[in-house]
């Protein structure tokens, strides 16, 4: 029973090393402006994902709480490149 608990510990050890590392590209108040850049992202085939959404809604449709367009950290020079092509240069967050 100890080797089988020991193998379901390593499995999840490997699958916690393989969590995604995510770098935040933009933040806004704009939800059309987000959905575009989403859609931009999934049509380069990079993962992404718009962070603080439920936080939105619940201080309801104010827009005063931004929400975070976040990519792969390894995708993040690519990803940034297409949204300046896109025109949304201005948007994106500092390098640091």
């Amino acid at each position: 029973a100890m080797d089988a608990a020991r193998g379901e510990l390593s499995r999840k050890a490997k699958l916690e090393g393989k969590r995604r590392q995510m770098h935040e590209l933009i933040r806004a108040n704009d939800a059309v402006l987000l959905s575009f850049a989403e859609s931009l992202m999934k049509d380069a085939g990079i993962h992404c994902f718009i962070a603080d959404q439920g936080m939105s809604v619940l201080e309801g449709s104010l827009g005063m709480l931004p929400r975070r367009l976040l990519v792969d950290e390894e995708m993040a020079d690519q990803a940034r490149r297409i949204l300046i092509d896109a025109g949304l240069g201005d948007e994106l967050r500092d390098m640091t």
